[in-house]
């Protein structure tokens, strides 16, 4: 059974890709920063019949990730599919008021973050000679909009990243691809008001928003082992919004 790790799991998006990789038949370990979420999340899984340990962690200290990679090696097995999500707060603001500290705050969760756990991970991926790592981005690197220059940033510095990481790691058997998920509404954006999502909606050709299931199975996809010659890519889970 492989071990899949993806941070960020405890809530939102993150929740339902390591449901939907339990379900494929990994063991999954959850994570996130509250450690009470972050079981609950784990026991919905072995209720489902899937195998999952939860580790709370910040991602985006050394110290933790190294704990976390070595904990989760210990419990389940060493890490052979990294599912970079976690995130953190997204303030918006307009240029004339965004700091540096502002663009650190985005970098510490999109860059810092995930060559944190690469570090981690990447040894014993070589040392099998497979791994799957895959990026969850953001359409916003695509279409930013006014006050999101910070988050816009970090996140095309991360995708930049991926795609480095893929010409290099590709020879040793581990695949590195991206999934930029458009606005989907999960339990995080409940306090988004109606004429926010009715803007949103007006711009996306397929006319209905994505749901959490569909991002998982892109996510999935790029997780299984049969996407072994698939390295460097990224899909758009927007309905269609890149292209209007």
């Amino acid at each position: 059974m492989r071990v899949a790790l993806v941070t960020g799991s405890s809530r939102g998006l993150g929740r339902h890709i390591a449901r939907r990789l339990a379900r494929d038949g990994l063991a999954v370990a959850v994570n996130g920063r509250d450690g009470e979420e972050t079981a609950e999340v784990a026991s919905a899984i072995r209720e489902e019949g899937g195998v999952a340990e939860a580790f709370a962690a910040d991602v985006t200290d050394e110290e933790q990730v190294d704990a976390l990679v070595a904990a989760v090696a210990e419990k389940l097995g060493p890490v052979e599919v990294l599912v970079v999500n976690a995130t953190g707060p997204q303030p918006e603001a307009p240029l004339g008021e965004v700091t540096w500290d502002d663009h650190l705050d985005q970098l510490a969760f999109f860059v810092r973050s995930p060559v944190l756990l690469l570090r981690a991970t990447l040894p014993s991926m070589r040392e099998r000679g497979y791994g799957r790592i895959v990026h969850v981005d953001s359409e916003v690197a695509d279409r930013p909009s006014p006050g999101r220059s910070a988050y816009a940033a970090a996140k095309s510095a991360q995708i930049g990243l991926a795609r480095a990481w893929a010409a290099e790691l590709a020879p040793f058997g581990i695949t590195v691809n991206s999934v930029a998920p458009g606005f989907i509404p999960v339990e995080r954006h409940a306090d988004v008001g109606d004429e926010i999502r009715t803007d949103y909606l007006a711009t996306v050709p397929a006319g209905r928003f994505g749901t959490p299931a569909e991002l998982a199975h892109a996510v999935a996809f790029f997780a299984s082992d049969e996407a072994g010659f698939v390295t460097g890519q990224r899909i758009v889970v927007d309905g269609g919004r890149g292209l209007a």
